[in-house]
């Protein structure tokens, strides 16, 4: 097993690896040099998932090498995670040793905590659950404080909420998120926030309009929406809109008009390839916009939707695999060029990074 170092010592190589390979991929279009952003050391992860392994009559929290799911790395504390996830760790543990309710076909535990200090914890078992399983639940959240998700094959119970509540303040305003559970949030809660402070300052101050393409649940939307006339932002997973209509409601932003569409299927709307009844009512010429921002999946923007960006005179971007960001960059470059590149450290220990550049035309 190739274990990592964490001595703190070996941090400032490791980010300057990091540093310099993310140089060496924009290297080939000019980029200047990145801003850094590094992470705490230890305690910076705010969710975390364990499966479980059954040994001498007890289950232990476990992590299994990539590809070996036979060799289980036994867990007790997890220092990379949040002091809250370390703290809830044992004691959820001493509660299912001592409930067989609780305990029962249990395989894997998932933690979701926030810098605010909220917590969910879901439970996944092999099994149905029922009341007697719901009534435990119900002890243990009061116990814990937290929050807790049940899921069994079809079925979900929820005890308490099934979102935590994020603050993050950015630029001296402080905006309150709906993280819901099973829905993807930025585990690194710090550097998400040095994160969406870069692209507050580098969108700036405009007097048009914005596209924002895979909102998520508006973690950038929020902060982004203060800088610009009106934003069009755009959101397939059901879930995470939702929770993006909650959030932009609660921090009474009012500017945003939010549609259930892929950034695929919002291409061939505004290529009018064809209509979406979810776009009714929209008015897409109505819109001047000025820059779109995009935070895409690992796989990049499909090419479709990298020839739609550039249309706009600034494309912000943000990325969590440096190589399709390259890719995407190389099919921009003869009509856009980078003007500001950052390295945001939200996987330190590892050879993850995400990143960010602002491309302006030519």
């Amino acid at each position: 097993m190739n274990v990592p170092s964490f001595e703190p010592a070996d941090y400032a190589t490791q980010l300057m690896a990091k540093k310099n390979r993310l140089i060496e991929l924009l290297a080939p279009f000019d980029a200047p040099e990145p801003e850094v952003f590094d992470s705490p050391l230890a305690n910076y992860r705010l969710r975390t998932e364990f499966r479980l392994w059954r040994e001498e009559g007890e289950r232990h929290y476990a992590m299994f090498e990539q590809g070996d799911k036979h060799t289980p790395i036994l867990i007790e504390r997890f220092p990379i995670a949040s002091p809250l996830i370390n703290e809830l760790m044992p004691r959820l543990k001493a509660a299912w040793q001592v409930s067989e309710t609780l305990s029962f076909k249990l395989f894997q535990v998932e933690f979701l905590t926030t810098l605010s200090g909220e917590a969910l914890i879901t439970l996944a078992y092999h099994r149905p659950l029922d009341d007697a399983w719901e009534t435990a639940a119900e002890c243990l959240a009061a116990e814990l404080n937290v929050n807790i998700v049940g899921r069994s094959r079809g079925k979900r119970i929820v005890v308490g909420r099934d979102y935590v509540s994020e603050t993050l303040t950015i630029a001296g305003r402080e905006y309150h998120y709906r993280q819901p559970e099973g829905a993807f949030t930025q585990p690194n809660g710090t550097v998400n926030q040095k994160m969406l402070g870069w692209a507050y300052d580098v969108l700036g101050e405009r007097d048009d309009d914005l596209l924002e393409l895979y909102c998520g649940n508006g973690n950038f939307t929020l902060p982004l929406s203060t800088r610009v006339r009106k934003v069009l932002a755009t959101e397939i997973s059901k879930s995470s809109v939702n929770a993006a209509l909650a959030n932009l409601a609660d921090n009474g932003i009012d500017n945003v008009t939010l549609v259930r569409l892929s950034a695929e299927e919002l291409t061939q709307a505004l290529n009018e390839v064809r209509p979406f009844r979810r776009l009714a009512g929209i008015d897409l010429k109505s819109y001047a916009f000025g820059s779109v921002f995009v935070d895409p999946p690992r796989a990049g923007m499909d090419p479709d939707t990298c020839e739609l960006t550039r249309r706009f005179d600034r494309i912000l971007y943000i990325s969590c695999n440096p190589e399709t960001l390259a890719q995407n960059i190389a099919q921009l470059q003869d009509t856009h060029r980078i003007v500001r590149c950052a390295l945001f450290d939200q996987f330190p220990w590892t050879h993850h990074m995400e990143s960010g550049v602002l491309l302006e035309r030519r």
